[in-house]
Formats: C-alpha cells, structure tokens, sequence
C-alpha cells in the first residue's frame, strides 16, 4: 500500500528536528500551503503536537521512534528460529479488529501493530485511548486445535506471560482477573482474546495487547480510570521496537505451550502477581454485583469468589475492589 501524504511527513518528523515546509513540499511534490494543510490535519487526527517556527519549519514536540516490520521481525528471528508474518499500519480502528475481518486468509502467528487506533477496544465495551507512537497496540492471529472450553484460560496465560516480561523492568506488577496489569493499582496493559469458530474446534483466536509505554499528557486525561506508563515507572526509555519484539516473541512461545499444557504451566506464575488475593471485592457481571472474598484462579482460569461462606466459579465479569463499602474500579 502506498504512504499516504500525511503518513509520508509523520515519518520524515519523528527525528523531532525541524525541516523547511519547502523541502518537504518538494518531496511530496506538492505545494508549501497543502504542507501546511496536512499538518493541521496531522494534529487534528493524531494529537502529535507540532511546532511550526518562521525561518526554520516544522517539526514535532518531541521525536518517534516509529514501528518498523523489519527491525521487529530481525529482533524475534535473534531469539527464536519463529517467522511470523508482521504488520505495522500507520492508523487502524482496530489492530484485532484488522485480523478477525481477515481469519480465513491470515497465516498462523500474524502480528498486526498500529501506530495509531481509532477505536481501540478495552473491556465491557470501553474505548483503549491509542494515542500516535508513543505506546504499542498489536494483536496476535492464532489458530488452536481445541475446543472453546479448552481457551477459556488463553488470556490469563497471556496475562502471566506479559507480566513477567515487564517484570524485568519494573516492580510491583500485578494481575487483575481476568486479563489486566496494573502498578500501585494503576493500569499498565490490557489484554482481550477473541474467539471464533465452533465448540468443537477448531478455534481462530486474536490476542490484542495494549501497553501504556509513554503515555502523552492529553491523551492520558481522556482516560476514565487510574493509568501509569512503563517508562515513567521504571524511570527510562525504551525501544518501542525491540519491546513489541520481545513481547510478541513471549507471546508466540506462550502459544505453542498452551497447546500442551494449556492454563496449567502459568499458574504459579498468575498467582505471584495475583496481589487481590483473600481481599474483599465486587465482581460485576452486567447489572448484577456480587461481593465476596477473592479466593485465587481455579486451573481452568475462572475466578474463585467466597461468598457467604461457600466458594463459587466465575467464567466473567470485572473484578473491582470494596473498600470501605465504596465501589472502586481499578
């Protein structure tokens, strides 16, 4: 597909210096007033912040490291013999929504990054906030040969695996059943699996992953609950291409594990990171709210919730802590 205008001058700014608005009319070939034009447009749909100075030109805020196919694919093939097939798109609704549009004609392992969404999902139907190159945005196609009973665990594993890859680099991570990592219970990364086919299997699967990694001001205020970036907790930067490398290769290898063994061999690790253990929390599953005493993940991944004294099984819902009768989302 084609660079786009827009797209085009994205790219020759993420070195965050300034460049003349008449070179880079002449490189897109065409006039300085349509340079002008697209980058309002840049800023009215992507949120960068761009500097225009008389004399010197455009650049932005602060410089992108953007997404590059080639660059991920050689980091993954360094510590793996895996070959998937990767995608990175400027802008997309959305990078599962992408894949799942596609299933009968995607190769196993299809990674999918966005530089930017428009319609990132979260759960119970919320918005995942996706601001432009600065945090990462990538889904996973996975065919399993298993029944859908047999998945009902595939996000928490994925979960275990992403928490003890960030574990490398910050402390105090925990999970949230089902599928959220949090910091001082903040939000860090999200995790959503789709299924698709029949009971039986087999099952087509889309993993989407979203990690707050530099978190821009703006765009953080459009976000309805406590969040925190990787980098501002671990006090550094990152390589936004190395560590969707490294994720998506924990990922893939977490797959062809689950084929196996499934929930079983992420257990341990799912209940170090599990801090909302034998605390007293509100699991709302729709209109309904039910309070107990989180009880841990039973192996086949459902959340174990005492309740008036006798243990019960969850298959779904939010889980948010009751502090003080007070309903928190977390």
């Amino acid at each position: 597909m084609a660079e786009s205008a827009v797209d085009s001058l994205i790219r020759q700014l993420a070195d965050g210096r300034f460049h003349s608005g008449e070179r880079l009319a002449s490189l897109l070939g065409v006039s300085r007033t349509a340079v002008w034009k697209h980058m309002q447009k840049i800023s009215r749909d992507t949120g960068l912040e761009i500097h225009a100075v008389r004399g010197k030109g455009y650049r932005l805020a602060l410089p992108l490291e953007l997404l590059d196919a080639e660059r991920i694919a050689r980091h993954i093939r360094s510590g793996s013999s895996a070959g998937p097939v990767i995608e990175v798109h400027p802008s997309l609704p959305s990078t599962s929504n992408h894949l799942a549009e596609r299933l009968g004609e995607l190769s196993d392992n299809t990674l999918c990054f966005a530089e930017h969404q428009t319609a990132g999902r979260g759960r119970r139907g919320r918005q995942w906030i996706s601001p432009y190159g600065t945090n990462l945005y990538f889904s996973i196609y996975r065919r399993f040969p298993l029944g859908m009973h047999e998945l009902s665990g595939l996000s928490l594993a994925v979960g275990a695996v992403v928490a003890g890859t960030l574990s490398h680099y910050v402390d105090g991570i925990s999970l949230k059943w089902p599928n959220d990592l949090l910091v001082d219970g903040r939000k860090l990364a999200g995790i959503l699996v789709d299924v698709h086919g029949i009971a039986e299997g087999p099952v087509d699967t889309v993993t989407g992953i979203g990690l707050n990694l530099r978190m821009p001001r703006l765009s953080g205020d459009e976000i309805d609950q406590p969040w925190i970036d990787l980098e501002s907790v671990a006090g550094r930067e990152f390589s936004r291409n190395e560590l969707a490398a490294e994720l998506s290769l924990a990922v893939l290898e977490a797959f062809e594990t689950f084929n196996g063994s499934r929930l079983a061999a992420w257990m341990e690790a799912w209940r170090r990171y599990d801090n909302w253990h034998g605390r007293q929390v509100q699991l709302v599953r729709g209109e309904r709210v039910v309070s107990g005493i989180h009880a841990g993940v039973a192996n086949d991944g459902s959340l174990r919730l005492e309740v008036d004294g006798r243990v019960e099984h969850f298959h779904s819902g939010e889980v948010s802590l009751r502090e003080g009768g007070n309903h928190e989302r977390v």
